[in-house]
């Protein structure tokens, strides 16, 4: 299962251009698929099991972070904007590559106040040129942040963990299931960083009697973090709610109820402040009973986000058990 996180990774995807991405995911579950299909917005859905049963809806969003050309200055910097919620502070040094495969680096005007973080408007992208005519970028080019994904054994660390690890447990339980009761579609969803958008229309297409997303969450275990019940290695997240979502309760005691009877380690989270595809199916239509299964994640929306692998699989041996057995609420 490395190999395909480490695949899924080092593509680069930014919201609103995740053809690349969707691809290596379409190469990973076509084997394994009784239908695929790609919606108008660019989502890859992907069915699976009985079409006579409840249709059941997973999520877990293609896209990453990124920045996009705004200007390329006099002397050939290039000012940017953001795609996502990029912070500035992990920003300084780093480097980024564009879907060309152009590299550059990331710098900053000088500051009057050296104890002062620049924003976003006194940053440019390097990429080697002295003018506008040596500068191969244009207004509207995108980029993604420049990391390998790195192993440490039992941490992984990579750029896009949010959410290409999600993205990792639903090929890896896809290619799991042989038999299952339900109708099971399977959203690898776009622009979810810029506000959940491929799944808004992906939901309303599939129209599922129950959804789950499966993303990443923070955890509250380094120096001085924000109060929070998650740490990395104690098994998956059963999301209670986040700024987005309240999660059905009844949903939560199935996902509660399935991870003891597995004897698979869980932790409820409540994360106070971001959202998941799960706000998006549970407003679709005239409603949808949704959650949300969490892979905790330190560093999120940094160059070097990291995740326990006892967690990832744990999540997959969850996911497989809820979607193979009947589902009573």
């Amino acid at each position: 299962m490395k190999t395909l996180i480490q695949k899924l990774v080092e593509t680069f995807s930014p919201s609103g251009y995740e053809a690349a991405i969707r691809e290596v995911v379409r190469a990973e579950v076509a084997a394994y698929a009784d239908e695929i299909h790609v919606d108008a917005l660019g989502n890859l859905i992907v069915r699976k099991g009985n079409p006579q049963g409840q249709k059941i809806m997973l999520a877990a969003h293609m896209d990453e972070i990124g920045l996009m050309v705004t200007h390329v200055d006099e002397n050939g910097f290039v000012r940017f904007t953001t795609l996502g919620g990029v912070r500035p502070h992990t920003l300084l040094g780093g480097r980024v590559r564009f879907l060309d495969g152009q590299a550059g680096v990331i710098g900053s005007e000088r500051l009057d106040d050296p104890a002062k973080l620049p924003d976003f408007e006194h940053m440019f992208i390097d990429v080697g040129a002295s003018s506008p005519q040596q500068c191969a970028r244009r207004v509207g080019d995108v980029a993604a942040f420049e990391r390998p994904f790195l192993d440490l054994g039992q941490r992984l660390v990579a750029k896009s963990m949010d959410d290409r690890i999600g993205v990792a447990v639903l090929i890896a339980t896809l290619h799991q299931i042989t038999t299952t009761p339900h109708n099971l579609f399977f959203v690898f969803s776009v622009q979810e960083e810029v506000g959940v958008r491929g799944a808004t229309t992906a939901a309303f297409g599939v129209d599922p009697d129950l959804g789950l997303a499966v993303d990443v969450c923070s955890t509250g275990d380094t120096p001085k973090a924000a109060k929070m019940e998650v740490a990395l290695g104690k098994g998956p997240g059963i999301k209670v709610r986040d700024a987005g979502v309240l999660s059905d309760p009844r949903v939560v005691n199935w996902m509660v109820r399935t991870a003891e009877a597995a004897q698979i380690p869980y932790q409820l989270e409540i994360l106070e402040r971001g959202g998941t595809d799960a706000r998006a199916i549970q407003l679709t239509r005239a409603g949808v009973p949704a959650g949300c299964l969490s892979i905790p994640c330190r560093y999120i929306h940094s160059p070097s986000e990291m995740v326990d692998f006892d967690d990832v699989q744990n999540a997959v041996r969850l996911l497989h058990s809820l979607l193979t057995q009947p589902i009573e609420l």
